[in-house]
């Protein structure tokens, strides 16, 4: 691939980058007032989705523990407990995510 494909591709890649950034924006906005309100559609979208989405999220985690045999399933239930621990201490998803991740990774290179 030349140059002129390549700077083609980045430039197509960046122009659709943002317009699906923008465009949901300029389709949900109500143009009422001079500040921009989200449409009350999306507003409910956005308190129901990142519940919806971490509990997606905890059912992915925990697909394959085995219940049965508790010693294979153990790094897994332990980084689960270190993350509500985390977060019911400092109420910070981040913080609470990236932990659980770490010891997750920890456990399972160095102790399991």
């Amino acid at each position: 691939m030349g140059i002129i494909e390549q700077m083609a591709t980045i430039a197509l890649a960046a122009v659709t980058n943002f317009i699906t950034r923008w465009l949901p924006f300029h389709l949900f906005t109500q143009r009422k007032t001079k500040q921009d309100e989200v449409a009350p559609f999306i507003k409910g979208l956005g308190e129901f989705l990142p519940p919806a989405i971490m509990t997606m999220l905890v059912v992915y985690c925990y697909r394959n523990v085995n219940l049965t045999n508790l010693s294979a399933s153990l790094p897994e239930l332990l980084a689960g407990l270190i993350t509500v621990a985390v977060h019911l201490w400092q109420r910070k998803m981040f913080l609470s995510l990236a932990l659980g991740t770490l010891s997750y990774i920890l456990l399972v290179n160095f102790v399991f």
